[in-house]
């Protein structure tokens, strides 16, 4: 999904009370250290590979057992209608932040993160894209994670955020429809209203070769966001002979490890020459480099293997593993 805003409220309200004794009822030893090691933030996973006390991106989706233990988290999601991914409670310990970053991994491109707040103030704030907003207890909100955004807990307590990853999905559509509209009022979720809710979760998040159309769509929304620069149409020129190439190895050979060496061939040129033009000077919008975004969300993912020992690097100036 391409923004065309740092932040949607969608128009659905939830029931902040409940969230919030679900929280509080949970062991503490449920909370363990966000993946990134930063100081003060912590999570709850709710929605992981194979339900296992894992952070990773890849693999069959399964709930976990604290999210058997959150009968209200689950009506939510049913309610939302989404198919989910990595999903957790998020805490901000007092005084913390999550620093500037942006998402440019490709779990961020092909999904969008709900921020339901739990338990907060209005002294914590979130920034994105040089917009500001406090996030009330119990709103649905999105936000534009390739842009820079921050995080910070000015309150003397621990905030805690719902964080659900799905993609898009028909309903999300309508819930973001009516929230660009603005007629429709706010509806609330009703703690105990869908008694047994039925979850769908995400079993296929990667796929072992990308596919020539999902390479296609990739390099268009990088291009798309590309600042103007003299040296853009040739990048993007190259860029559109890779795809070409890589459809017509995808013809010969489709999925199969058969045709894994002539993928990574064509990674490797497309990526010297890429450098070769000067692509590691041409900024997007947010001010990343076209090629550091490539290698996360393009060179990088389109195979499971590795492409070339120290050739592709895993993340970018500034960005932060959510």
């Amino acid at each position: 999904m391409r923004f065309d805003q740092p932040f949607i409220k969608l128009p659905i309200q939830l029931d902040a009370e409940t969230l919030e004794r679900e929280v509080r009822a949970l062991p503490p030893t449920s909370w363990v250290p966000h993946p990134t090691g930063f100081v003060g933030n912590e999570a709850v996973r709710l929605v992981t590979v194979g339900g296992q006390p894992t952070d990773g991106f890849e693999g069959p989706m399964r709930p976990t057992e604290d999210l058997a233990r959150c009968p209200y988290v689950a009506e939510v999601m049913a309610e939302l209608d989404g198919v989910w991914s990595r999903s957790r409670f998020m805490g901000l310990g007092p005084g913390a932040e999550v620093p500037e970053h942006v998402d440019s991994h490709y779990h961020w491109r092909t999904h969008v993160r709900i921020h339901i707040p739990v338990i907060t103030n209005p002294k914590v704030l979130f920034t994105c894209g040089g917009e500001t907003v406090h996030m009330a207890a119990g709103e649905c909100w999105l936000f534009d994670s390739f842009r820079f955004h921050r995080v910070e807990n000015g309150w003397t307590e621990q905030r805690v955020h719902l964080v659900l990853d799905t993609v898009m999905t028909d309903s999300l559509h309508k819930l973001i429809d009516a929230a660009h509209t603005g007629t429709a009022e706010p509806r609330y979720l009703k703690p105990g209203s869908n008694g047994r809710p039925l979850l769908k979760f995400e079993q296929f998040n990667a796929a072992p070769i990308m596919s020539p159309w999902e390479i296609r769509c990739h390099v268009a929304f990088l291009t798309d966001h590309a600042v103007e620069d003299p040296r853009l149409p040739a990048v993007r020129d190259r860029l559109e002979r890779f795809a070409d190439a890589w459809a017509a190895t995808w013809a010969q050979f489709g999925p199969s490890s058969q045709g894994v060496p002539e993928y990574r061939r064509l990674i490797k040129l497309c990526r010297e020459d890429v450098l070769a033009m000067g692509g590691g000077e041409i900024a997007l919008e947010n001010t990343l480099f076209i090629t550091d975004v490539l290698d996360n969300m393009v060179f990088g993912p389109a195979l499971f293997v590795p492409v070339a020992s120290g050739n592709v690097t895993t993340s970018v100036p500034r960005r932060l593993a959510s």
